[in-house]
């Protein structure tokens, strides 16, 4: 510096004027000032709003959240760094050495490997039971149950849960049940509205729908419980990067539309797979031949935009299908505006033994579709290659 007298570096204000931004402005300031300590205190005390420390909270964390929080039908909702972030907030938030926690047998890989591995590492017992009956979930049920958790269609087997069933339970045993909504997410399905006391995302998936973000989401219905999720999150430093949640509010702005055109095609090719020579099966709940299909239409608002199919043969076949379907992004997500395929068995069940995935229907010839935005008949088309393909070998 020459010249002049040095100033502090304090930051002005930005000044609007009339006019505002239409788009939410990307904040990624980590730390924020007070006028003072009894501010300071006001806001860690509820009785004003405000930032302190980004770990602890953000603008943009704040502002996605609310919108997913509209579309749950609650009032308030947490933004996280990804979606096993949530379910960790959550089991380990709410429960401590002694609890135990009854889960779905079909729940995502890293949810199951956290049911088998970490929790009972910290002194917290598992059990798991079948989704799709209560009355599994009531023989598993234990004095020390303390929270309940299930995806309402499951990953990757597309089962539908006994949601109705389990909420019974989980209130006559005053037991806490937490619903990955995921998959169903709440244009097809809310939980809340069917007895659940707590909702998780995985914000990465349909929500966001770009593949360019990693975020969670999580909401309890009794604020306390809330706040227990909340403090274990920002003491282990589960916190979401600005930007991302700024790329996933913009891409929950087209979030329906995406939904209602990525379901329509979902189903459609559902049933060509059906009928491809060298396709076992198909699994999508709304069809006829689905074990779930009377409670799916129930239950779910319309379908969802995901497919599971089985072909005939194992990991020959597997390849070959993949290898000739150059059309198809072959990745372990869902969400993208474009389709995606998925091999769970060396993706994300390949942490279980080949004897849990038999259990689950997870054969080394069993895909997990993520229907993206394509025109419908052009993936259709790529399918039929790769399913021929495969019956080739």
């Amino acid at each position: 510096m020459s010249g002049g007298k040095p100033t502090l570096a304090r930051p002005v204000p930005l000044i609007a004027g009339v006019s505002r931004p239409v788009v939410t402005p990307l904040q990624p300031s980590v730390v924020y000032a007070a006028d003072s300590p009894d501010m300071l205190d006001a806001q860690y005390e509820g009785r004003v709003e405000g930032f302190t420390y980004a770990r602890e909270g953000h603008p943009n964390a704040a502002q996605l959240a609310q919108r997913i929080a509209a579309l749950e039908g609650c009032a308030h909702g947490l933004t996280l760094g990804s979606g096993m972030a949530a379910v960790t907030s959550v089991l380990l938030g709410l429960c401590r050495a002694g609890d135990h926690v009854l889960g779905s047998d079909q729940l995502y890989g890293r949810s199951l490997r956290m049911m088998s591995d970490d929790l009972p590492r910290l002194g917290i017992a598992t059990s798991l039971a079948d989704p799709t009956e209560a009355a599994s979930f009531r023989a598993a049920l234990r004095p020390e149950t303390r929270v309940i958790l299930v995806e309402a269609v499951s990953n990757p087997t597309l089962r539908v849960a006994d949601m109705a069933g389990i909420a019974a339970l989980a209130r006559e045993a005053g037991v806490l049940l937490a619903v990955d909504n995921t998959f169903t997410t709440p244009r097809g399905y809310r939980p809340f509205d069917h007895g659940a006391d707590v909702v998780l995302h995985s914000v990465t998936k349909l929500l966001a729908g770009h593949s360019d973000v990693t975020l969670g989401w999580v909401a309890a219905r009794d604020p306390a419980v809330q706040k227990r999720i909340y403090d274990f999150a920002v003491t282990t430093g589960l916190t979401p990067s600005p930007y991302d949640c700024w790329l996933a509010e913009r891409g929950l702005l087209t979030f329906d539309l995406r939904f209602v055109r990525a379901q329509a095609t979902a189903a459609a090719l559902a049933d060509a797979l059906a009928g491809m020579a060298g396709v076992r099966k198909v699994l999508y709940p709304t069809r006829a031949d689905h074990p779930e299909a009377a409670r799916a239409k129930g239950m779910l608002t319309g379908g969802c935009n995901m497919v599971s199919f089985e072909i005939a043969g194992g990991r020959a076949q597997a390849n070959a299908l993949v290898q000739a379907a150059q059309g198809l992004a072959f990745a372990p997500t869902l969400g993208d505006v474009g389709t995606t395929l998925s091999h769970p068995a060396t993706s994300s069940h390949r942490g279980l033994t080949a004897e849990g995935r038999a259990a689950l229907g997870i054969t080394e010839g069993f895909f997990r579709v993520s229907v993206g935005l394509e025109d419908p008949q052009a993936l259709i088309a790529e399918f039929a290659r790769g399913v021929a393909a495969a019956q080739a070998v």
